[in-house]
């Protein structure tokens, strides 16, 4: 990715948009945990945070670009971190950073990031203005 992206863990004092575990039965067939689970998992950060920029509902719109850096293995504790990195008229753009803990350890690697685009939406399901100081219109 283009953007200025932190290798750097967040750290213990700083909470996650996220946190979930990986389970056996997220598994692909190469024994590690498969690439749409951890999409799904990015996503669901990304609303989150999205969500609450726009103080509603949101739909995600696109993935401008998505890293896979390492394996996120069974068992491992997963954390993903959402910042809101731009807010147009009715779009919000979300950075994703997965981390995971292997077992029980203290070590943790980056396994994801990813750019991510939400849309605002209104009781009709159509896109709806986001306000650019903070709050929906």
């Amino acid at each position: 990715m283009t953007d200025d992206i932190s290798e750097r863990f967040p750290g213990e004092g700083v909470a996650p948009t996220l946190r979930t575990f990986a389970a056996p039965k997220d598994v692909n067939i190469n024994g590690d945990i498969f690439g749409g689970w951890v999409l799904s998992q990015m996503d669901v950060a990304g609303g989150v945070v999205a969500a609450r920029r726009a103080a509603g509902p949101v739909a995600t719109v696109g993935i401008e670009a998505m890293t896979f850096h390492r394996p996120v293995l069974i068992g491992d504790e997963v954390s993903l971190y959402a910042t809101v990195v731009r807010v147009g008229r009715t779009s919000i753009r979300v950075k994703i950073d997965t981390w995971a803990r292997r077992g029980f350890g203290a070590e943790t690697v980056k396994v994801t990031e990813g750019l991510f685009t939400y849309v605002a939406i209104g009781p009709d399901r159509r896109p709806r203005p986001v306000d650019p100081e903070g709050g929906a219109t």
